[in-house]
């Protein structure tokens, strides 16, 4: 259900903000529009949630008339013609699985109800499950044609596209926003992702994952967007280990010793980021060394047991603080 409210700030001075709430991609999504009044906040939030729903249905592998579906259903042996915008997703996610080495994989379908089994019985999968998953998927499986925008499978694999969609939401978005150019600051939420947009000062709040009343730390920036790959409402616990719910598709288990991975893009404008699933399961180091080729950019990584790591580029003006505690 949508709903619109004004909200009058609190605390601090600040103008009222127009805000509307949505449930897209299966995680709550936020609009604020900080300073307009209805009519002109309501124009900004109908027009990005809309681009969202849109993105949602066009691409979703469990919609039936997706085009998700609809190339899962005829690709195998056979060549697809798809839309520009589908083609150029699944250029995107090829793109991602050569470069993690295979870790990052659309077509994960048959690991996610064994994980899925695993995480309601809280008991682990049996490996010969995982390994035989294993040997029904592979993106090497998945031919594209670009001088006639097909694509094919050579063996019958499932592709789901939801690791990249979420960021895919925030490209759009921004294209958006620069198209309407409101003249007020905005800030968008989509699970724990958040785009923000306008001469303002802005924190992005980052939650202890081992304790739900506890804050880790924050980054402050002046706009630019924050993606998040986990967090503690993410794990699942097994045999009474906690485990991520991002998966490493070369071994078909969770990424080992992982909490969370948040990253600061100053702009995506040139759509110059990749998506955070995809960097923590390249690793710590491997993500921090491709951050540092993107300029602007800063990052935190927390490990296992919850200790953080930082990373943050030259020239960024993304601040990291994290929260101090006497015991």
């Amino acid at each position: 259900m949508i709903f619109a409210v004004m909200l009058a700030a609190c605390g601090r001075k600040e103008p009222a903000a127009y805000e509307q709430t949505a449930f897209i991609m299966n995680v709550p999504a936020q609009v604020k529009v900080y300073g307009a009044d209805g009519a002109a906040g309501k124009a900004v939030a109908d027009a990005v949630l809309g681009e969202w729903r849109r993105i949602s249905d066009e691409f979703s592998f469990s919609e039936p008339y997706s085009q998700t579906t609809l190339v899962n259903k005829k690709a195998y042996g056979d060549w697809v013609k798809v839309e520009p915008e589908m083609f150029y997703l699944l250029q995107l996610s090829m793109d991602y699985y050569k470069l993690t080495g295979g870790a990052f994989d659309i077509t994960f379908a048959p690991l996610w109800p064994i994980w899925k089994d695993a995480a309601s019985t809280r008991k682990m999968p049996a490996r010969e499950d995982i390994q035989k998953a294993l040997t029904n998927m592979g993106a090497g499986y998945v031919q594209l044609d670009p001088a006639r925008r097909m694509v094919r499978f050579t063996k019958p694999v499932q592709i789901n596209m939801g690791g990249i969609m979420r960021g895919y939401c925030f490209v759009r978005a921004a294209r958006l926003l620069k198209e309407l150019a409101p003249a007020y600051p905005v800030e968008l939420r989509l699970g724990g992702n958040m785009l923000a947009y306008g001469a303002r000062s802005w924190d992005y709040t980052i939650e202890d994952p081992f304790h739900d009343d506890r804050v880790f730390g924050k980054f402050s920036f002046p706009g630019g967007v924050v993606m998040s790959s986990s967090g503690r409402d993410k794990f699942v616990q097994i045999e009474g280990k906690l485990y991520s719910h991002i998966l490493d598709l070369k071994t078909g288990y969770p990424i080992e010793d992982f909490s969370n991975l948040v990253v600061y893009f100053p702009d995506l404008g040139n759509e110059n980021f990749i998506p955070s699933a995809v960097l923590a399961v390249m690793g710590q180091e491997k993500a921090f060394a491709l951050l540092s080729k993107m300029k602007g950019t800063a990052a935190v990584w927390l490990d296992g047991a919850g200790k953080d790591t930082v990373f943050t580029a030259p020239e960024s003006k993304a601040s990291w603080a994290k929260t101090r505690r006497l015991f």
